[in-house]
């Protein structure tokens, strides 16, 4: 399987290795060169470069990317090894998690002899945890500062992340990719085996095992830096490449009542609970975030809640709207509800700031012990007695703790409302002070953490169908949050024991976030176009949630496919008031086409990307400019390098087949009239 050689500075095959190695028998074409010499690795997630305001993080390679000797870490011997004894530098080092931490990768980035870094990602995380995250996240763009609450500012009163190391917010000169345990790891495995271990203590022989790990990343420096190069290119460039671009998605939101879409701004006689959660969570590896705890536990929560007030509403609607919104890039100073902060301050939203009677923000809730939940509020703004006054109201129907009324709100969505004004407000969490999260923003938030495991030898279909304990707990959780926003939002005692959540959907939700996204539920709740990119895990969750919610809070309506896209002239359909969505629906047994049906729904998608932008404010302070590198290529490959004793005899070999090869052409060429003349023909003809 493995190839022949390559050099350990360009990665690229040796010619004399390569041709004996792949063209032993006299007449056999050379075919397929590249793949007899490297081993593609296909199952791997590379880091990479982020911007901000004031800086780059994340990771890069050059521009061909960058190969090196590959070493397996598993003692601090083997560290020694690769930054200053071991013979044959750069290396790329192959670890296991347990080693991926802030010391041994503060080390390896400080070495000129490190090449690049494969990371191999185990099932279960560390037991003492992991968080790549900072200790005190989004510090800088909350509400606490040193004009509102500068003694709660900064961490200074609760270390939100005690576990955090801040290893994602470093800028490393070298790739750095992921893979998870398995076929691929095995084999890098054994091809470190058996070419780069040495025999009896003595130093490996050539050839060598190398590994070529290919992420260049076009932006540099800063937002402002990356985005200037892109205002170049789209300015003089007929075919503009730019270099990066600004985080950005959907926020999802919808409402127990209809809200017109077509105006914005006030609404007159409109008061609105604003129930909010966040979608987005990260890791230290691109398109790798599970975010179970962080992120799927409480937005997965809140559309159980949805649901579950969905009975009753329409028989006994309360006297206040109730507006379900769901926020994208939270992770990222806020993207998400500082856009539709600024959206309301600005009248571009369906309501403004006026229009919020309270709010209500679902954080971190899957872990929570013995029942135990807690309700943070800001002690800043409770010292108005009005504000205080609502808050406590908010607290009638949860039985769950207040902590210290002296402790400041955890990092939330709520903040940035804070920030424009003193709104009532609480947020539900499974934590007192410090995160019951032991890997916040890592790749170990997943469905394992979580305890959403199910018994051997079911069946996907039966995995979806099964209710696991973590499904129940979340059901609870969700039945008191939906109690709660109904009594919040003007409804009666009477209806409150009418409002239950649903574990078994519960599960499906977490079986479809968590597990597997391309199940028979899913399939049944979206379009036929969203159906075709369902994929294992999940990377399109804004989609996904707007489908689940337009089904949880929409009704059927008997319209064809035609009519579902374009209502706007039949009779009691309104595009201001709904969205419209034609979904694939189950599959009747011994089919492979769903029966499709039309939902109508008071669900939207508005933007969620920072103001920052809009306002051309790159460097801004006040909101997020976060952006991300683009780049070409992502690629890992192996394969085996030759000595450098072998590569300059093979440069040798071919400088003098050269130098021969023009030696003969300039004879031949100074010769051609006497080599290449033919005798002169006689005129005489004999008859």
């Amino acid at each position: 399987v493995m190839g022949a050689a390559g050099s350990s500075v360009s990665g690229q095959p040796s010619l004399l290795l390569t041709c004996l190695h792949i063209c032993p028998l006299p007449g056999v074409g050379c075919s397929s060169v590249q793949q007899k010499i490297y081993v593609q690795l296909n199952k791997t997630f590379p880091c990479v470069r982020l911007l901000n305001a004031t800086h780059q993080i994340g990771c890069q390679s050059s521009v061909s990317g960058d190969t090196g000797v590959l070493h397996v870490l598993e003692t601090e011997t083997d560290l020694d090894w690769v930054l200053s004894s071991g013979p044959n530098p750069p290396y790329v080092v192959l670890m296991v998690a347990e080693h991926f931490n802030r010391s041994t990768m503060m080390k390896l980035k400080g070495s000129a002899r490190v090449a690049g870094v494969a990371v191999v990602i185990s099932k279960a995380g560390p037991a003492q945890g992991f968080s790549p995250h900072h200790s005190c996240p989004n510090q800088n763009s909350g509400v606490y500062s040193d004009s509102y609450g500068p003694e709660l500012a900064g961490c200074n009163v609760t270390v939100w992340n005690p576990l955090g190391n801040s290893l994602s917010y470093e800028d490393f000169r070298f790739p750095i990719f992921s893979l998870h345990e398995g076929e691929e790891a095995d084999v890098i495995r054994k091809c470190f085996l058996d070419h780069n271990r040495g025999v009896n203590g003595s130093d490996p022989a050539y050839p060598l095992c190398a590994m070529q790990l290919a992420s260049h990343m076009y932006a540099v420096k800063d937002t402002a830096t990356c985005m200037r190069r892109n205002d170049i290119q789209s300015r003089f460039s007929i075919s503009p490449e730019f270099v990066c671009d600004a985080l950005a998605d959907y926020n999802v939101w919808s409402s127990l009542k209809p809200l017109n879409n077509s105006g914005k701004g006030h609404l007159d006689g409109e008061s609105v609970v604003i129930a909010a959660t966040r979608l987005d969570s990260r890791s230290f590896f691109w398109n790798e975030a599970p975010g179970g705890e962080s992120a799927v536990g409480g937005f997965v929560t809140l559309l159980a809640a949805a649901q579950a007030l969905r009975a009753v509403v329409e028989d006994h609607p309360p006297s206040q709207n109730i507006l379900f919104t769901f926020f994208q890039g939270e992770t990222f100073d806020y993207i998400g509800s500082s856009r539709m902060v600024y959206d309301m301050e600005n009248g571009k939203f369906v309501i403004d700031l006026d229009n919020i009677h309270s709010l209500v923000e679902i954080g971190q809730v899957a872990l929570h012990r013995n029942g135990q939940l807690w309700l943070h509020s800001d002690p800043v703004s409770r010292r108005n007695s009005s504000v205080r006054s609502e808050s406590t109201a908010l607290n009638l129907s949860l039985s769950v703790a207040e902590p210290d009324v002296s402790q400041p709100l955890p990092p939330s969505s709520f903040q940035r409302f804070l920030r424009a004004r003193p709104i009532p407000g609480v947020v539900l969490t499974d934590h007192m002070s410090a995160f019951s999260n032991r890997y916040y923003e890592s790749l170990y938030d997943d469905a394992e953490y979580l305890n959403v495991s199910y018994p051997s030898g079911l069946s996907p279909e039966e995995q979806l169908e099964y209710v696991t304990d973590t499904a129940k707990t979340l059901a609870e959780v969700a039945t008191l949050v939906a109690r709660s926003l109904y009594k919040q939002a003007g409804g009666l005692d009477d209806h409150l024991s009418s409002i239950n959540a649903d574990p078994k959907i519960v599960t499906q939700m977490l079986y479809g976030f968590l597990v597997q996204s391309n199940n028979s539920w899913f399939r049944s709740l979206v379009s036929p176009d969203i159906v075709k990119n369902l994929g294992d895990p999940v990377k399109m969750p804004t989609w996904l949630v707007q489908y689940v919610l337009a089904n949880f809070t929409g009704t059927l309506r008997n319209l064809t496919q035609t009519q579902c896209k374009n209502p706007e002239d039949l009779e009691g359909e309104s595009k201001d008031l709904y969205s419209y969505f034609w979904v694939q629906g189950p599959v009747p047994p011994n089919s492979t086409q769903g029966e499709g049906y039309c939902v109508r729904a008071p669900v939207r998608l508005v933007k969620a990307h920072s103001p920052a932008f809009e306002l051309h404010q790159y460097s801004s302070r006040d909101y997020s400019t976060w952006t991300e590198s683009r780049w070409k290529q992502i690629q890992a490959r192996i394969f085996l390098v030759a000595s450098r004793d072998l590569e300059m005899l093979t440069l040798g070999v071919g400088v003098a087949v050269l130098l021969v090869s023009l030696v003969v052409t300039y004879f031949i060429n100074s010769k051609a009239d006497l080599l290449f003349s033919s005798s002169r023909e006689t005129t005489s003809t004999a008859y």
